[in-house]
This record gives C-alpha cells, structure tokens and sequence, in this order.
C-alpha cells in the first residue's frame, strides 16, 4: 500500500520571508529559481512551490535625471514635433528631421512617438514588444536632485514605494535598492528600501544585507520555518553536487557567510565594454568628457540585470547625468557623442532583457516583466538652443517609460507643438488636450501612475486602487493596451 508524502507546512506569514532566503541560498549555490522550486516542491508540495515560482508582479528600474539632466533624454526620446522640425535652426534636438517613428498599432491604443537617432536599435524594431511611452505630465522642479511631482499619486502615496508595496508579492532577497539620495517616498506595505552611496556600491549591499537576512534566522520565532529553512538548504546542497559542504549549512549564520562570499554582481570590466563605456568606446563616441556619468548610469543597469536574473531584487533606482547642460548645443560633438553612449547604455541593457529568460517564468524574457521609467527635473526649452534654458512650455515636466509586457500603450501622451505650446492627455479617453494648463500637467500625473502601476502589478487594478481610491480602471484605461485590461 502507498503512503501518502508527508509535507512541512509553513504558516502563511513565513513564507515570503522563507521564500526570499531560499532564493538567495540557491543563488549563493549556484542554482536558478527554478531549480530552488522544485526542491521547494519535494518538501512543501506542489502548491506552496507554484506559488513561490511565479512572477505575480513586474521588476522595476528607474532613472531619477535631476539637476538638468532629463534634458538629455529628449535627444533619445524627442518630443514628435521637435523631431520634426526642420525649420526652426534652434530647435533643441541634436539632428533635425532625423529621428524613427515608432511603430504605431492603433489597436492596441498606441500614439505617435520619434526615435531619436542614436535611440535603442531594440525599440526601432517593429517586431520587438520593448517599446517606450512618454507622458507630458508633472512640474518643472529645476535644479532639482529628487524631484517628486512625476511620483506623486495620493495624498503622501508615492510612486516607487507604491511599486515596490506591490511587488511585495514577488518576494527577492532585497526588495529595493536605490543609489543616492532619491525620491522612494511611502506606500502602506511598502519595504525598507537598501540604499547605497553610488552605484559601485550596490554589489557591496547585496552581500551585507544577504548576511543580515541570513543572520536573522539563528534565532528564528517559528520552529517550522528553521526546519524548512535547513531542509531546504540540505536538499539545494544536494541538487548544487556540493555534499562536502552540507555541514556548514546547519546554522543560517553559516548560509549567511556563503551568501556574502559568493554573491558577487560587480560590474566588469567585460561589462562595461558590452554597455559602451569602455575607454575605447567612449573615446570613438566623443564621450569620454561625460566618462563618470555614464559609467554611472551603466553600472546601475548591469548590476540591476544581474539581480534580476538571479531574482534576487524587485527594484533598482539609480541616478542619471544630474547635470545642467545649458551649453550642449555649443560643443556637438560631445552632445552627440552622448547621446549616443546613453543609447548605446540602454541598447545593452534592452537587448540583455528580451534576451535572457526570466528565472520565474522561462517562457518569457526579462525585458517582458520588466518596467523602466526616467523622470527628473526639466527637459529644458525645447524651442530654443541657445543657452538651452530651465523653463519648460507651462511648467510641463515628462516621465518615460520603457517596456516589453504589453501593458501600457505606446507613444506620445500629450506633448510640444512646433511652437513651443505645451499639450496634456486625458486618462480615460487618450485624447490630446491642447491649451494645457500647469494645473492639468499636474491632474495628468494621476492617471500615468495608475497605467505604470498596472503594469508592475500585472493589471490587478484592485491594487492599484489602494494606492489611490479614485484611480478607477476606466480613468486610465485609454493609456492601456486593450487587451491587457480586465485581464
């Protein structure tokens, strides 16, 4: 006769802590998510481990460009009619008239939008699902490092920590990591957020906060949970083909010490040759003046992929330029030099995501549970080069947002006439709203938070109501692809 197999159960309020640890142990041996989850499965059934190994929620990487430098990205992601341009000689865009349009399905609620010259090959290809979109929304917060207009939701609600609330449920080793001092603001349910000086810094914390978490079970408050935690551990030692090292997992304060040794996600200097910031790169680009800030921004990204494939984080904020380029027109030769470093940065980076399969769901990409935003200070005047000045067309201010998962409609939202007339958007229809007001900027906030939030949580619109009671599905909708709406 059969005997039924008898599973550890583990309580409900433990199993994101253990989830969380048994992925950072697994990596620390060596072995995907996917092989932790079926140990998982051995151990605490079928369930437990389907739970465990699904991605519920979207990763998440920002670039806050304060200080100026949300103005270089106009040169990637140009506002449609700048783009277009030809007449105008002090347009503020590197190369007039010369730019991609993006593919436009107006089924799937997609909008106008050019592709600068020098912006990602992945997102000019018509048959890749990583697209950007740029809502016109927010304040002009010159010489502003955190700006927080583009984040705000409701009341004190945030945008990153009401991301990073939500991604809870998608339990990694480290929640959310941010490098400097940037706008995470709060959320209920919202993590404690693992902050670092600078972006060479965050393989540092990685270990340093893997130790701690490790440390936190030699006194665990559940019995059950230090037994799961040691079989597990056991089971991995096995599956990983290192038997000689089972011994030093029979304390979590020696998981710790492994994990600290071998968590290693330092960018390289393979890396960074891969991203285009290699001297040699910079140096036939034109770019090695801006050499730090774009290292800078690299380093985040590469270290930001590697945590994600090894589903060790949910969220990486990182700083971008943070600079004023009020003189870029008057030396072009470095302006197009970098902008071409910073597409040839985000290429690397977009390309690596569609291309690596995500350790939770191996049929599909990184870059498809994947949301990417920049925001910052001012783009500047976009009319008018000359001493490329703060102000902005009624004090608009613009977030972009790149993305593989279908989620959010492509394109433009709003934008910049030719003469300099700022336009907004209506959430609910995804019309264009000319004669745009600061005030409707500001109103236009709400409902591109909503449809980024949608995306990160994988369109549970109950969610995103948490954060916002009067953000209802229908006031954002029209800024969602049609088919991932009730879905």
């Amino acid at each position: 006769m059969a005997t039924r197999r008898s599973y550890i159960d583990i309580p409900d309020h433990a199993r994101r802590d253990f989830v969380k640890w048994s992925v950072g142990i697994g990596a620390a041996l060596g072995l995907q998510p996917w092989k932790v989850f079926e140990v998982q499965e051995s151990i605490f059934g079928a369930a437990f481990a389907q739970s465990a190994g699904t991605a519920k929620t979207n990763r998440m990487v920002s670039l806050t460009a304060g200080n100026g430098g949300l103005a270089w990205f106009t040169q990637l992601f140009p506002f449609v009619a700048i783009a277009a341009d030809t007449a105008n000689a002090n347009v503020s865009y590197y190369k007039p008239g010369v730019f991609t349009a993006q593919k436009v399905d107006a089924t799937k609620g997609d909008q106008p939008l050019s592709l600068g010259a020098d912006a990602p090959a992945i997102l000019k290809d018509a048959a890749s699902p990583m697209k950007v979109t740029s809502f016109i929304c927010g304040a002009n917060e010159t010489h502003t490092g955190a700006p927080t207009s583009l984040l705000k939701i409701s009341g004190t609600n945030s945008l990153y920590a009401a991301s990073a609330a939500i991604q809870t449920a998608s339990p990694t080793l480290v929640p959310a990591i941010t490098v400097g001092t940037l706008p995470f603001g709060t959320a209920p349910g919202a993590p404690s957020i693992a902050s670092v000086p600078n972006a060479q810094a965050i393989a540092g914390l990685f270990k340093s906060v893997a130790a701690s978490a490790g440390n936190a079970l030699e006194k665990p408050e559940n019995a059950a949970l230090f037994e799961a935690y040691f079989k597990a551990n056991v089971a991995m030692q096995k599956a990983a083909g290192r038997a000689t090292q089972t011994r030093t997992l029979l304390t979590a304060k020696a998981a710790a010490n492994l994990l600290g040794k071998q968590l290693d996600l330092a960018a390289t200097a393979a890396d960074f040759t891969a991203y285009g910031v290699d001297d040699a790169t910079l140096a036939a680009n034109g770019s090695t003046a801006n050499k730090a800030k774009l290292v800078e921004i690299a380093s985040v990204l590469i270290q930001a992929m590697k945590a994600y494939k090894q589903n060790l984080t949910s969220m990486v904020m990182g700083r971008a330029m943070n600079d004023d380029p009020h003189g870029a027109f008057t030396n072009m030769p470095l302006l197009e030099g970098t902008v071409k470093s910073l597409g040839g940065i985000f290429q690397a980076f977009l390309a690596d995501a569609m291309a690596t399969p995500d350790p939770l769901e191996p049929t599909k990409k990184i870059g498809e549970n994947l949301v990417f935003t920049i925001t910052g200070d001012t783009f500047k005047n976009p009319t008018n080069r000359n001493g490329w000045g703060d102000g902005t067309p009624q004090g608009s201010s613009v977030m972009y947002v790149m993305h593989g998962g279908k989620t959010i409609a492509a394109g433009q939202f709003g934008g910049i006439t030719a003469a300099g007339a700022s336009v907004s958007f209506i959430g609910s229809t995804g019309a264009a709203k000319p004669g745009a007001t600061a005030a409707d900027h500001l109103a236009a906030v709400t409902p591109a938070n909503a449809a980024v939030l949608y995306a990160v949580s994988k369109h549970d619109s109950t969610r995103v109501k948490d954060f916002n009671t009067a953000a209802t599905l229908d006031t954002y909708k029209a800024l969602l692809n049609p088919d991932a709406v009730g879905v």
